[in-house]
């Protein structure tokens, strides 16, 4: 081997052990790992965008993370599993909503925790519920149910 491609070896090894630290960096400052902790669950009649992984916020801070969403066949309303960080303690009163990070972002479950002086217990239920808004289908709505101005300005009075 040449002094030159052993230099060109060694320059590449140290390339890959940056990018890699790197990595590992990015990927533990990122909050992408899951959330173990106590498990509650929510029923909703929608959650578009909602996947095991998702994020589980209060206030915009992760506290918890989707595990498992599942149909229940009587009611027709998704159940949705989560793992919730054990030092957060949720009141009973606790309202899940699915939320949007922006107006094309991706969706998170948002817990706003109530008054409540009673906590939620492992394998508890949040009892109240908002499901996500089809902003598609919300500006269809608007689109189509406006009165037609123009046709009111072509008339005299």
């Amino acid at each position: 081997m040449t002094g030159r491609s052993m230099i060109e070896t060694v320059m590449g090894a140290v390339v890959i052990v940056v990018a890699a630290m790197f990595l590992a960096f990015a990927y533990n400052s990122s909050g992408l790992r899951t959330v173990s902790g106590y498990e509650v669950s929510a029923r909703f009649d929608r959650v578009d965008g909602v996947t095991a992984g998702t994020d589980v916020r209060v206030s915009g801070i992760k506290v918890g993370t989707v595990i498992d969403q599942r149909l229940d066949t009587e009611r027709f309303l998704a159940i949705v599993r989560m793992s919730i960080d054990p030092k957060v303690k949720l009141p009973t009163d606790t309202v899940a909503e699915v939320a949007s990070e922006g107006l094309l972002g991706g969706r998170y479950l948002a817990l706003i925790p109530g008054g409540d002086t009673e906590t939620i217990k492992p394998g508890g239920e949040i009892k109240f519920t908002q499901s996500s808004v089809d902003i598609v289908q919300m500006l269809g709505k608007f689109m189509f149910s406006a009165p037609d101005q123009s046709k009111d300005a072509t008339k005299k009075p």
